[in-house]
C-alpha cells in the first residue's frame, strides 16, 4: 500500500544516516539514553538557542499535552486544524475562528481582528496550518507576535511543517525568544526529517521558568537512545536536509500543477509536505478514498471529518514515481 496520509519528507533521511544509526543499533538498543539536560543541550546546539529556552520531547504530541494542561483562561483556534490541540482544551474555554472562504486561507491580520474582539488568554496557530497548509509569512507572524504582547496573549506557534515553505518562517531563533517571553514554538521534527518511528520534537521559549516548569514534569528518559543518536549525529547531515527540502518544494509544484489538469479536482495552495483538494464533481470523499483504497492499494486522508458538507481530500506529498501512481488512479476514478 502506498500511504498519501502520512505526511513525511519523501526525500530524508538519506541512506547513510540510515546505515550510521544501523550500525551503532547495538549499543543504542542495550544502554539508557541520557538525562533531560544533556537531550536539551543537545537541542540547543541543533536549533541554535539556548539549553534554558528548548525542551526535548517523545514527539511533538507529548509536548502538546504537557503544555496546554498548564494553560487556564479562554484558548483561541484555528478551524480547520491538527486536531491534537483543541482536542487537549476544554470544549467550553475554547473559541474558534473558520476561515469563511473555499481555500480556508487566513492571515495573521484576519487574526488579529477576529481574536481582538475575544478575551483569551492563549492563541494557538499551525503555521504552514494543516490540513489546509495556510501559510504565514514570517514578518506577518512578527506583527501577530507583537499584537498578542500588547494583549497579554501567549501564543503558541506550531512549525512543524514550516521547513517545507518556499520561505524561512522558523521562529527558533535566539533574538526572537528572548524578546518575546510569550511566546512558545511547537516543531515535529517527523514530519520534515521523516523519522516518525523516533518520536522526536521540541519546544522552544523564552519564558525560561514555564521551559524549567515542563523539564520537572516530563520523564528524565522520555525519550530513547535512538532519537538521543539522531540529534548528535543530525549535523553533519545538514546539507543533505536541506536538499531534501528544495527537492520537496520542486515536486510539490510539480505534483499541485499535475492536479489541477484533473477534471473534478480542485487544488488549495500550500506550503507544506500535503496537498489538500476538493472533489467538484458527483463522487464524495468517502467513496473515492474507497475505490483507491480497494482498486489502487492506495491509501489517503479524507477530511470529511474536518469539513462537514464539502468534499476535501488531504494528499502526502511523496516522490514524483507515488504521486505519479496517484495521479493516474485519480484520473482513471474520476473520468469514469
Amino acid at each position: 500500500m502506498i500511504d498519501f496520509c502520512y505526511s513525511v519528507n519523501p526525500y530524508f533521511p538519506p541512506q547513510r544516516l540510515v546505515e550510521e544509526i544501523t550500525a551503532n543499533a547495538a549499543k543504542l538498543l542495550t544502554q539508557y539514553p541520557s538525562g533531560m539536560r544533556v537531550n536539551s543541550l543537545l537541542a540547543a546546539k541543533n536549533f541554535g538557542v539556548h539549553e534554558e529556552n528548548i525542551l526535548v520531547g517523545n514527539g511533538a504530541a507529548e509536548l502538546i499535552k504537557d503544555l496546554l494542561q498548564r494553560l487556564s483562561g479562554k484558548i483561541g483556534f484555528v478551524r480547520p486544524t491538527f486536531e491534537e490541540y483543541p482536542n487537549r482544551y476544554d470544549k467550553a474555554e475554547s473559541i474558534y475562528f473558520a476561515p469563511s472562504n473555499e481555500n480556508f486561507s487566513y492571515t495573521a491580520a484576519e487574526l488579529i481582528n477576529f481574536f481582538g474582539e475575544q478575551e483569551i488568554s492563549v492563541l494557538v496557530v499551525v503555521n504552514p496550518d494543516n490540513p489546509s497548509g495556510n501559510f504565514i509569512p514570517k514578518l506577518e507572524l512578527i506583527r501577530l507576535i507583537n499584537w498578542a504582547a500588547e494583549k497579554n496573549i501567549r501564543l503558541i506557534v506550531d512549525e512543524s511543517f514550516a521547513d517545507f515553505a518556499d520561505e524561512d518562517a522558523t521562529l527558533i531563533e535566539k533574538k526572537i525568544l528572548s524578546a518575546n517571553k510569550h511566546l512558545c514554538v511547537m516543531k515535529s521534527l517527523s514530519k520534515s526529517h521523516g523519522i516518525g518511528g523516533l518520536r522526536l520534537g521540541v519546544l522552544a521559549s523564552g519564558d525560561e521558568n514555564l521551559i524549567a516548569a515542563l523539564k520537572k514534569d516530563v520523564a528524565i528518559w522520555n525519550i530513547n537512545s535512538f532519537a538521543e543518536f539522531y540529534m548528535q549525529i543530525f549535523e553533519k547531515y545538514k546539507r543533505a536536509y536541506a536538499e531534501s527540502l528544495r527537492r520537496l518544494r520542486e515536486e510539490r509544484k510539480r505534483f499541485a500543477a499535475e492536479l489541477e489538469k484533473i477534471s473534478g479536482v480542485r487544488v488549495v495552495p500550500s506550503q507544506a509536505n500535503f496537498i489538500m483538494v476538493e472533489l467538484v464533481g458527483k463522487i464524495s470523499s468517502k467513496e473515492l478514498c474507497k475505490r483507491l483504497l480497494i482498486g489502487h492499494n492506495i491509501f489517503v486522508k479524507d477530511l470529511s471529518a474536518k469539513v462537514s458538507g464539502k468534499n476535501y481530500l488531504r494528499l502526502a506529498v511523496r516522490a514524483a514515481e507515488d504521486n505519479d501512481k496517484l495521479l493516474a488512479a485519480l484520473r482513471k476514478e474520476l473520468s469514469a
